[in-house]
């Protein structure tokens, strides 16, 4: 025991500190610091140590590790109730529809393009795998275009909002998709006891409508939260209890979505973020105290035990045409759906195609997103390759397709940036 447990300490470090490195090198290139955690993963584990020493599974013993996938399954779970805790109502209230409207072609385009992808690329497997292959492609991540659009003098501007609600709705949205397609997926032997004591059989039906049981829940008991926070902001404002209390939120949504309801836990841990997010100095005070944990140990973590799993001996040709296809049919069915709606509801060709653009980077909820569908049996691991090469291509490409659509046009005053430097 003391020798395993002081080997984790040693994979830690190692993770955590070429995690950094990688990410800081990645910053200088203009990517997402995560697509540096997934390198710092590649070069501990086998992906690249397999190829020279086959008879060694990693350049240190990894191997299965749960106490890894312990620290990357809270890692992710922080990262959705984050994602939650930033989701702003007011904005997306004050576009409406026209939001609304391109967060859907954003979702249903894609959506149905990636099942097409699986139909013909995966012919062998069942249309669950097709339709979670469409749904990765649904996730949006516009931390990059808000940096870009921020650079550009854009973010304040009509167009800029647009993609930041969309993107908000987007997720949301996508997590419904993604709780649908695990909810019908799974056989009676796979569900938890709850459904199979009141869906013995395994209906499909039964199994959706059960789902919806769980946002009615989520929501009735998030009525009784948000009033529980904004008394505690009323009184005391900003005390330390806060952040606890929000992980025990957090933690309590993803357990009670898994375990009663047969919902993905990173759906829980988003509502749960999403419902805080209506106490809105709450979130942010929780949000930044999250941050320093979150950013610092559990969400490295995740990111490289990506890297860690990914093996190119499982590589096969089929592996790198889907791959290749998936970022192609990814990136253009967000800049149709989304550009395309932007397009049919009153913005100039020029500005639609902003939107599209805008919409098209992915980052660490769509990682999230294919891990979970690992997890659930619906595709294989080796496909996770697809959705890291998604997210490197596409944060290459949305800042420099948004800096020639915006060349030449006069810029706002820039946006001053959040506090914080985590250099």
């Amino acid at each position: 025991m003391a020798k395993s447990v002081m080997e984790l300490i040693l994979q830690l470090a190692a993770i955590l500190l070429l995690s950094k490195l990688f990410g800081l090198f990645m910053r200088k290139l203009g990517l997402p610091e995560v697509v540096g955690s997934v390198f710092a993963g590649l070069i501990l584990g086998n992906a690249i140590w397999g190829l020279f020493l086959p008879e060694t599974n990693f350049i240190f013993p990894i191997k299965e590790s749960d106490n890894l996938a312990l620290f990357s399954k809270i890692g992710v779970l922080l990262i959705l109730f984050k994602a939650g805790l930033e989701t702003d109502v007011n904005q997306i209230k004050s576009l409406g529809i026209k939001a609304l409207l391109v967060a859907m072609g954003g979702v249903l385009l894609p959506l149905g393009l990636g099942f097409l992808l699986g139909l013909v690329m995966l012919p062998d497997q069942t249309w669950h795998t097709w339709l979670f292959i469409g749904t990765i492609m649904t996730a949006t991540s516009v931390g990059i275009t808000v940096e870009t659009l921020k650079s550009l003098g854009k973010y304040n501007t009509k167009i800029g909002s647009i993609i930041t609600s969309a993107a908000i709705i987007d997720d949301v949205l996508g997590m419904i998709v993604l709780t649908v397609v695990m909810s019908i997926e799974g056989g009676a032997e796979d569900q938890n006891a709850v459904l199979k004591l009141i869906n013995p059989h395994a209906y499909p039906i039964i199994t959706i409508l059960w789902m919806f049981v769980f946002f009615i829940v989520a929501i009735a008991f998030g009525y009784l939260i948000v009033k529980f926070f904004n008394h505690i902001n009323k009184v005391k404002p900003n005390v330390h209890r806060v952040p606890i209390y929000s992980l025990v939120i957090c933690f309590l949504y993803a357990y009670v979505a898994e375990e009663v309801f047969g919902v993905a836990d990173i759906t829980g841990a988003y509502i749960g973020g999403a419902i805080l997010s209506l106490c809105h100095n709450t979130a942010i005070y929780a949000d930044k105290k999250l941050d320093v944990g979150s950013y610092t140990f559990f969400t490295p973590v995740f990111f490289a035990y990506i890297g860690i799993q990914i093996s190119f001996q499982s590589f096969t040709a089929n592996v790198i045409i889907i791959s290749v296809l998936f970022v192609i049919i990814a990136i253009l069915g967000k800049i149709v759906g989304c550009g395309g709606v932007a397009l049919l509801t009153g913005e100039n060709l020029k500005d639609s195609t902003r939107v599209g653009v805008g919409m098209i980077a992915r980052g660490e909820v769509a990682l999230a997103v294919t891990t979970t569908g690992i997890s659930a049996g619906l595709i294989a691991n080796e496909y996770i390759s697809m959705t890291v090469l998604l997210v490197l291509v596409s944060s290459i490409l949305a800042p420099i397709l948004l800096k020639a659509l915006y060349k030449g046009e006069e810029a706002h005053p820039p946006v001053a940036e959040a506090e914080g430097n985590y250099e």
